[in-house]
């Protein structure tokens, strides 16, 4: 059923029904005319096209005022808990496409207190993952002069101020209600939301004039980012925007790709080897023998292997629906699209990870106010 699954910033289960959430969440769909108008910047990315990022909040209000020649911010993150995949990756992509398009700072908040209030690390397990997983980030290639990493533990001292601010505006029972804490919450926890706002609300409080900040993530960080809207005007800074992407599937067939689920998850760190392994075990919309595929077709809507293409690798709207139409007409065989995948996701892997090892210096120059990791 549609409302058999459950979406929050710290877990995502069941089949998710994204129109039925975005209902649920009150945002609004990215349609015609707003494509029509991103497409007067430059060329949409892929991600718009597909509707992979497909609704938003206030992104209309954000693009009039860069018309007028007030530049949003761009601000996205990473709770860093293990290494890198390529969910993570996805919407960290269509925010390098939005910089470059826009020509706008970013603000990039590596949440290390969060994983350390929610999972079983130490914070020395957490700033070690944060530096890991920043070296993904720069490796995508972000302007380093126009982009800044915040390490919360480190950088506490910008963001507690702030922080402050909007705690003192968020009730206990307005926590409870929209994050479902208990009475077996810790604290941190409830606390933690503030911080996480606080970037938001960053740009408007330095340069002491009203800076529009747009915030591309996956729809699951949508409560933060409500209760951030809801202080907004009390704080006397503008409302943050959203555009929300679903999230990138797992390859055993779930909605979300998990760190939970090993053999199911491609890391940027992973080697050819384990990514044909996992490839190999992934679950398709295929028949059960090549004679009944090539007779009755494929099914790519269920298939983790055309998702991926769906989603990252395949870019090229036309091969896309080419692909799609050779799977349906049992044309290409399972094996085939597998095979094809792993030497797509290799080639992408063998770049990013010689990028992801010139990028310490880069991660460097990111870093906010200049700490050293």
């Amino acid at each position: 059923m549609a409302e058999d699954f459950k979406v929050t910033p710290w877990e995502v289960t069941g089949d998710i029904d994204y129109d039925v959430l975005m209902q649920r969440f009150g945002t609004t769909p990215i349609d015609d005319a707003l494509m029509r108008r991103i497409a007067g910047y430059g060329e949409p990315h892929h991600m718009l096209r597909r509707g992979i990022f497909y609704c938003h909040r206030d992104l209309g209000r954000i693009l009039d005022e860069y018309d007028r020649g007030n530049r949003f911010v761009l601000y996205t993150g990473r709770g860093p808990s293990g290494n890198t995949h390529l969910g993570h990756i996805m919407p960290w992509i269509f925010n390098k496409w939005a910089q470059d398009t826009f020509k706008v700072d970013m603000l990039f908040q590596m949440t290390d207190d969060e994983k350390f209030l929610f999972k079983d690390l130490s914070l020395c397990d957490t700033r070690s993952m944060a530096y890991e997983n920043a070296l993904d980030f720069a490796a995508l290639g972000f302007n380093p002069d126009r982009t800044k990493i915040i390490l919360d533990t480190e950088n506490i001292k910008t963001l507690y101020p702030i922080a402050l601010e909007v705690s003192k505006r968020i009730t206990l029972s307005t926590a409870k209600a929209v994050f479902g804490f208990d009475g077996e919450s810790n604290i941190g926890r409830i606390f933690f939301t503030s911080l996480e706002a606080a970037p938001a609300f960053l740009p408007t409080i330095q340069s002491e004039r009203q800076v529009p900040v747009l915030i591309p993530c996956g729809i699951d960080q949508d409560p933060h980012f409500r209760a951030a809207r809801d202080v907004a005007p009390r704080m006397h800074c503008p409302k943050p925007g959203m555009v929300y992407c679903k999230m990138m599937p797992g390859l055993s067939g779930t909605d979300k790709m998990s760190s939970s689920d090993e053999m199911a998850t491609i890391y940027t760190t992973d080697t050819p080897k384990q990514v044909k392994r996992k490839i190999g075990r992934a679950f398709t919309g295929g028949c059960v023998s090549i004679g009944e595929q090539r007779e009755k077709g494929g099914n790519p809507e269920v298939c983790a292997v055309y998702k991926y293409n769906y989603y990252l690798f395949e870019r090229d709207d036309e091969k896309l629906a080419e692909m799609e139409r050779k799977c349906r007409g049992g044309e290409i065989m399972c094996g085939e699209c597998k095979v094809a995948l792993t030497q797509r996701i290799n080639a992408f892997l063998e770049e990013h990870q010689a990028r992801r090892e010139e990028a310490r210096d880069a991660v460097d120059r990111m870093a906010f106010e200049g700490f050293e990791w």
